[in-house]
């Protein structure tokens, strides 16, 4: 599983997740990608289980990068226990998406081949995607 290997504090407060990707809206490494259309949050788990599906129908070709890391926290609280004695331990690790970040990009690969991979990785995931190319590549949405 994707977490990382220290952090400065062990656990960190929910925030909001409004607005816009700022960074990662625009193709960096690849030819084709798929974006968030909504907001949602990533964990290590779906992420991983996307790649795997994407890599199984890509058959090892091409070349395929991961733009998001699970760096967050989120932490609970076992079950059946009551309320209070402070905040649970650390339970998985999660990356909060904004609309328009890219999730991952595939390079080196025939477009449909690569447009099946992507779409096999996209219904992993809890939120709407959509897949996008070098001439849309700098749109939000």
């Amino acid at each position: 599983m994707l977490m990382p290997k220290r952090t400065k504090y062990r656990k960190v407060m929910k925030g909001r997740n409004r607005g816009y990707a700022r960074s990662g809206y625009s193709l960096a490494f690849g030819d084709i990608a798929f974006k968030a259309v909504e907001a949602g949050r990533i964990n290590s788990r779906q992420i991983e289980s996307a790649r795997i599906s994407a890599t199984r129908h890509l058959k090892r070709q091409g070349k395929m990068w991961i733009r998001v890391f699970p760096a967050k926290p989120l932490t609970a609280k076992p079950l059946e226990t009551r309320m209070g004695k402070g905040k649970g331990a650390v339970d998985q690790w999660v990356m909060n998406i904004k609309p328009g970040r890219i999730i991952f990009e595939i390079a080196g690969i025939p477009e449909e081949i690569a447009r099946e991979a992507l779409t096999l990785a996209m219904h992993k995931l809890p939120f709407k995607c959509k897949i996008i190319t070098a001439e849309m590549s700098n749109e939000i949405f």
